[in-house]
């Protein structure tokens, strides 16, 4: 049927005679020759990203090698894709197979429908108004929005065709779609085109936007004597597809890719696993699935689970991995063990004894003036004193550290603040100070109502991981400073809770990475090759961060990577794990 005898159901006037309705304005505009692509390598900016025209590649590495300068924030598609194993096969860590269905109108047998909804205008995008309203539309509905000014730049782009929808009686923006004239963008031998990231305002009312921009667009195409027009959509949008299948588009066994980012996570990662895992085992876990790699929860509880890709498999609890030997751990395990190793290795630490009878212990106390008592074993500062000054605190400090029986140690009290910093294979990765659990008085509100609100807080905040333990240790901290639970504390003076800066223990955490000075670093550094431990988190007390004065006073073989945001832990974990997942901008 040819287009000039064509007409739409019922009589209606043929889409090709749009242009001459008094509420269409025209968009045909003629071909430049200065507009055209250089022929191979084809690739076009649309503001929400790049569409890579893989089929003009001659060279699949050549294809990678320009997907990852993919930009932050956006979303690029290598389309027409002509060996998608090889691309997966040369980076599986960086790209994936998009899961669309292409489909193409065949021109030659499309059916014109005829005149837009009444009260709806379709037309090219001019105004910067209208640039930034696209802008607004795709972010209602959730795409990867592209900046008006973006938009603004690329709408005279003669490869690029912007038409939005817009309502007669508002105003507004009711819908916009973007077509790629190939001939334009590469010189296209077979007369193609395709559509882009149609979106329709939801609360629009006007039935038929999204189809009367597909039309429009088409014929647009039609009229410069263009072949036939493919889109990528995707597999599971059964609502788009029944509306491009009822226009005539039909299924075509074309290809696309995408680079494994944030914005595309969905698409190429499994379900989350169901069960609850702590916040130090979830952000392993989460960066694990945007790599691509399995995840399978072995111990939800005690966040036990299993990293898996291609030939590889390491189970973990939290950051602690089957590449952590046994003989390492339990020297992180035995703090007396530690305290040997990093002193043969010429680090500096404190003075330390296991505990004896009351009169050694109150020798070792005369001559350092204040005592740590802690465990042998033990983590997240359980039985742990600070600042122990008198012959009875000792004994009772001893007494509690005890616990169950096991060996109990004395150190110096050192001066300063309490530092963690995180090694992961051999290198520095964050560093952060611990402060410990502190209240602020109101004048109106007693120590125990204020601790229990604070405790609260941090619960809150961490996912449950940190409380304050109003226990004997909080008891004697509160009475050393001259108070008791029940003394309603002045306005404005803070009181610290605890000697200790566990986070288990209501203490908080403030990244310092950025001031870490390096001889700091190289003493984590030389300590954990010291104990021959891959992921490490080392406690140090310093004067200054920024200065190169320390003492090591524990290390810890599951440190928490994630308390130390905004640094790279987790990825820097994965990286370790599965080197061959690293970003090549790590």
């Amino acid at each position: 049927m040819s287009r000039e005898k064509s007409r739409g159901r019922d009589g209606e006037k043929p889409l090709e005679d749009w242009s001459e309705s008094p509420s269409i304005s025209p968009w045909r505009r003629p071909l430049s020759e200065a507009g055209r692509g250089v022929g191979t390598e084809s690739v076009v900016d649309c503001g929400w990203g790049r569409v890579i025209f893989a089929h003009t590649f001659a060279d699949t590495e050549r294809l990678a090698a320009v997907m990852r300068g993919e930009e932050r924030g956006k979303r690029d598609i290598a389309f027409y894709l002509p060996d998608p194993h090889v691309l997966t096969s040369i980076g599986p860590h960086e790209f994936f197979i998009d899961p669309s269905h292409t489909y193409r109108l065949d021109f030659a047998r499309y059916q014109p429908r005829g005149a837009p909804p009444r009260g709806l205008v379709v037309r090219p995008v001019s105004t910067r108004e209208e640039c930034d309203a696209i802008h607004a539309l795709y972010r209602v509905r959730q795409m990867v929005p592209p900046a008006g000014a973006a938009v603004f730049r690329l709408r005279d782009e003669p490869h690029l065709l912007w038409l939005i929808a817009v309502e007669s009686a508002s105003g507004r923006v009711a819908g916009v779609v973007l077509g790629i004239d190939h001939d334009e963008a590469f010189r296209d031998p077979e007369g193609g085109t395709s559509l882009w990231s149609l979106a329709v305002d939801p609360k629009v009312s006007l039935p038929g936007v999204g189809e009367t921009l597909v039309r429009a667009l088409a014929e647009a195409f039609v009229d410069r004597g263009r072949r036939y027009m493919d889109l990528s959509v995707m597999h599971d949008n059964r609502e788009a597809i029944a509306l491009y299948e009822k226009l005539g588009f039909e299924r075509v066994p074309v290809f696309a890719a995408k680079r494994k980012n944030p914005i595309n996570e969905p698409l190429f990662t499994a379900p989350a696993p169901e069960e609850e895992i702590n916040p130090y085992g979830r952000i392993i876990i989460d960066e694990a699935r945007r790599r691509g790699v399995n995840v399978e929860v072995l111990d939800a509880e005690e966040a036990y689970f299993r990293l898996s890709m291609g030939g590889r498999s390491v189970a973990c609890r939290e950051s602690l991995s089957e590449l952590t030997s046994a003989v390492a751990m339990s020297r992180c395990d035995d703090k007396r063990v530690t305290h040997r190793v990093l002193s043969r290795a010429g680090l500096r630490l404190p003075s330390q004894k296991r505990a004896a009878g009351p009169e050694e212990n109150a020798e070792f106390l005369r001559k350092h003036g204040s005592l740590v008592v802690k465990p042998r074993r033990g983590e997240q500062g359980n039985g742990v004193s600070v600042d122990v000054r008198t012959p009875e605190a000792l004994a009772r400090a001893v007494r509690r550290a005890r616990g169950g029986g096991g060996d109990v140690l004395l150190e110096e009290t050192c001066p300063g603040q309490d530092l963690r910093i995180i090694v992961i294979d051999g290198q520095v990765v964050a560093a952060a100070m611990r402060r410990p659990a502190k209240v602020t008085g109101t004048g109106t509100r007693t120590i125990r109502t204020l601790l229990r609100k604070q405790s609260r807080r941090r619960a809150a905040a961490t996912g449950g991981e940190s409380r304050i333990p109003l226990d004997a240790e909080t008891r004697r901290c509160v009475a050393d400073a001259g108070h008791s639970l029940d003394d309603v504390l002045p306005e404005g003076e803070t009181l610290v809770l605890r000697k200790t800066a566990n986070l288990h223990t209501g203490g908080t955490i403030e990244d310092v990475t950025p001031e870490l000075h390096p001889a700091l670093a190289a003493a984590a550094r030389q300590a954990a090759a010291a104990l021959d431990i891959p992921v490490v988190g080392l406690d140090l007390i310093v004067p200054d961060v920024a200065g190169p004065d320390y003492v090591i006073i524990e290390a810890n073989e599951r440190p928490g990577l994630a308390n130390h945001e905004p640094q790279p832990t987790a990825e820097r974990f994965l990286d370790f794990l599965f080197p061959q997942t690293r970003s090549r901008d790590a």
